[in-house]
């Protein structure tokens, strides 16, 4: 999970609140922030010692510890949290990560017999989940396409309402009134994340993804199948947690998670598309051109003319950046 917005709206206190809310105790989470000088993987992994074949050099950051933690105790859920982790290149310190994920094969860390507290090889545990936070800045990197296929992606925003209620008590949360109030989930939180749950509506949802699968051909942004199978995995989830939720909700929130925070481009390759996948967030009645030439976002008059308006509304300002920058992402700083 990649949680992603404005500096200061409370990735991390809230990826924080959760496991302090969910964990039994620390021993189940790492909150690890990221260094610009990470270019392999030995923050998150070690490295053995090259002048001792019977010792195996941790990292500080406890991250490997974790991972055996959770092999041992696949029933209790363990996190691991990035902070800006995108200030080094994800690909490089994470590499192990992805290939894991991917291949679902043994991660090497040694080849000594002599090594006796660290395994040879681990595979990443069914049970350990990662949350980064990002800011985008003139210090960070994007993602490349690789991490994005294998992540859902979370945008925080900050509205006006929500600003002055905070203003009236500007309060920093206690999150110790928190700590295992939720710990009896944890069991429940593991065997549910690893179901695949079927949509009902999968139909509906395959039309959706379909239409947008062909705009976002166009710019070379298209899914493939395992951000196609994430998507229904899901939406069934989603269906599971929230039945009252509506299909159009759950397309939406696949729209957001899933498709745009891979669309990035110059303002000449990407402006039709953008405007494309607008008009698919849309009814057919909607002038989408004429909407997004204006400099105040607009939604349209009649309530039921929009059908995916968290997607339609993101588009929009990518379009603004696109128009202003010449340059358009999902990110933004």
């Amino acid at each position: 999970m990649i949680l992603t917005g404005l500096s200061g709206s409370g990735k991390t206190k809230l990826a924080q609140a959760f496991v302090r809310w969910i964990c039994t105790d620390e021993n189940q989470y790492v909150i690890l922030p990221v260094a610009a000088d990470w270019t392999n993987r030995e923050p998150l992994f070690g490295y053995p010692n090259a002048l001792n074949s019977e010792e195996y050099v941790k990292p500080e950051s406890g991250v490997l510890d974790l991972i055996l933690r959770a092999e041992k105790n696949s029933t209790l859920p363990y996190f691991l949290i990035l902070d800006e982790m995108n200030l080094s290149h994800v690909e490089r310190y994470f590499a192990d990560f992805l290939s894991g994920l991917e291949s679902d094969e043994a991660i090497p860390l040694h080849k000594s017999d002599l090594i006796k507290d660290v395994p040879q090889a681990i595979r990443l545990p069914k049970n350990l989940f990662v949350i980064g936070t990002v800011n985008i800045d003139e210090t960070t990197y994007m993602f490349s396409p690789k991490v994005l296929d294998r992540a859902n992606v979370i945008e925080f925003r900050v509205s006006v309402d929500e600003i002055e209620a905070f203003m009236k008590s500007p309060v920093a949360p206690d999150l110790t009134a928190l700590d295992r109030k939720g710990a009896s989930m944890g069991a429940s939180f593991v065997s549910f994340a690893k179901k695949d749950l079927a949509y009902s509506q999968k139909n509906d949802l395959n039309d959706a993804l379909i239409a947008f699968f062909n705009q976002l051909k166009l710019s070379g942004a298209e899914f493939g199948y395992r951000t196609a199978h994430e998507m229904h995995r899901l939406a069934g989830a989603l269906e599971q947690l929230w039945p009252d939720y509506q299909t159009w909700e759950v397309i939406d929130i696949c729209i957001m998670q899933k498709l745009l925070p891979k669309v990035h481009g110059s303002r000449k390759k990407m402006e039709p598309i953008l405007l494309a996948m607008a008009r698919l967030c849309v009814s057919d009645t909607v002038d989408v051109k004429e909407l997004f030439k204006k400099e105040q976002f607009e939604r349209p008059k009649e309530e039921d003319d929009l059908l995916y308006p968290m997607s339609y509304e993101k588009l929009y300002r990518m379009h603004r950046g696109a128009l202003d920058n010449g340059f358009t992402s999902f990110a933004e700083a």
